[in-house]
């Protein structure tokens, strides 16, 4: 699949992705010492979802635009960020408004009209720095950080049918650079035996704690079109996983999903 954001910014997906990363987020938040966030595929930043390219699938209106409707109270802590960043905030704008003084971001782009948008968001924030580079590439180049602390947070578009390999080598190395960070990865679910694979990879790497949270808005067998998406995560915070659960329900509940097979659920890839 082709995901690039404008086309589905404030869709179901990134509904359920960004509410679970401000949780992450207000986790590491919870403790004054600073930390450090690398975005390894930034995108633009924030989004018009009025826009043409917004407005050619429209997929905000079944999603951001109607749990601003709905207002579950699980998700309002993500629902008055997006209330008060204006446009539809994209993962590095919701980051940047969780952070302290002291805290850090390194977001990469390699779409230079992206970078370009990005950059220019960010340009009076000294907190921010903004990379014209590849995000696979810079979880070497960029960790491990002066911050004891962080999330690495990889987002990739899911261009080619070796994405799930890049993700999983993606994973093991921000796990060796910084191993006391939290790493989390979104994935697409468009039938089960790409994700089951994934999942299997990861749980050989022997790398300890890692969880799974996903959301399906139906049967997850048919390939033609995104059926759910997913959130795995090594190192979450402590009872991350039980608050993730509820905003995933809180966001298919208000979303509506009836189809046979809609449902979250918590799965355990690999033990402490």
């Amino acid at each position: 699949m082709n995901y690039r954001h404008a086309y589905h910014a404030g869709n179901f997906a990134d509904c359920f992705k960004h509410a679970l990363l401000v949780a992450l987020l207000d986790a590491l938040a919870r403790k004054p010492a600073p930390f450090f966030v690398l975005e390894t595929h930034a995108g633009a930043g924030r989004y018009d979802l009025d826009s043409e390219q917004a407005q050619r699938t429209n997929e905000a209106d079944q999603g951001i635009r109607r749990l601003l409707s709905a207002r579950p109270q699980a998700l309002e802590r993500y629902l008055t960020l997006v209330d008060r960043l204006g446009l539809y905030p994209g993962s590095p704008a919701l980051t940047a408004a969780v952070m302290r003084q002291a805290d850090r971001l390194a977001c990469c782009e390699l779409l230079p009209q992206d970078h370009a948008t990005l950059r220019r968001h960010f340009r009076a924030d000294a907190r921010v720095a903004v990379h014209l580079r590849s995000g696979w590439e810079a979880l070497t180049a960029l960790l491990p950080p002066a911050q004891k602390r962080g999330l690495v947070f990889i987002d990739p578009p899911f261009e080619d049918r070796a994405e799930f390999a890049a993700l999983a080598q993606g994973l093991a190395t921000a796990r060796a650079r910084f191993p006391q960070a939290t790493a989390a990865a979104w994935y697409p679910i468009k039938h089960r035996a790409a994700v089951t694979e994934f999942h299997a990879v990861m749980r050989a790497a022997a790398i300890p704690d890692i969880t799974a949270i996903e959301l399906h808005l139906r049967d997850v067998t048919g390939p033609e079109r995104m059926n759910g998406c997913g959130l795995l995560v090594i190192n979450p915070p402590y009872q991350w996983a039980q608050e993730a659960a509820a905003l995933s329900d809180a966001v298919l509940g208000a979303l509506g999903g009836n189809e046979p097979g809609a449902g979250t659920v918590t799965l355990r890839i690999a033990d402490e």
